[in-house]
C-alpha cells in the first residue's frame, strides 16, 4: 500500500482539524501509510495551574497524530477514533511535545495504534493507544 498524498497535501487536509491544529497549535512532520509523527510547541496556555503541560493537550496531539495516521494516506478521512487511552508517565520539561503513532495491528475496520508523546529533551511524557474504525 502506498501513500495517496504528499506531506503538504496531508497537512492541508488536516487543516480542517482546527481544535488540534489552530487552538493546539499541531504541526504534521512526517506521515506515510498508518504512521504519522506531529509535534506541538509549549505554551503558557498548554499549562496547567501547576505550571505542567496539561493531559488534555498531550491527549490532543496523541488523538490527533494517530488521525493523520489512520487518515493521511488514504484518499478519504473516512477512518475515525472509537476508543483512546493514556497513560501519562513523566511531565515535559522541554518546548515541544513530539507524538509518533504506529499502527500495531491493522484491520479490515478495527485498527490498534500505539502513540509515543516526547519532549524535545527525548523524556517520555505519555504513551497513548487507541483504536479506530474504518466506515
Amino acid at each position: 500500500m502506498e501513500c495517496l498524498h504528499t506531506l503538504e497535501e496531508i497537512r492541508e487536509i488536516f487543516k480542517e482539524d482546527r481544535f488540534a491544529t489552530e487552538a493546539a497549535g499541531a504541526i504534521i512532520d512526517a506521515a506515510d501509510v498508518r504512521y504519522a509523527r506531529c509535534r506541538l510547541k509549549l505554551e503558557k496556555v498548554h499549562r496547567n495551574a501547576a505550571g505542567i503541560v496539561m493531559g488534555g493537550a498531550i491527549f490532543t496531539l496523541a488523538d490527533f497524530c494517530m488521525a493523520v495516521a489512520a487518515n493521511g494516506y488514504r484518499e478519504n478521512c473516512d477512518t475515525v477514533s472509537i476508543d483512546g487511552s493514556i497513560l501519562y508517565m513523566k511531565p515535559a520539561k522541554g518546548s515541544w511535545l513530539i507524538a509518533e503513532a504506529k499502527c500495531i495491528k491493522p484491520g479490515r475496520s478495527l485498527n490498534y495504534y500505539e502513540v509515543m508523546v516526547k519532549d524535545d529533551l527525548d523524556t517520555e511524557v505519555a504513551r497513548f493507544e487507541g483504536k479506530t474504525y474504518t466506515r
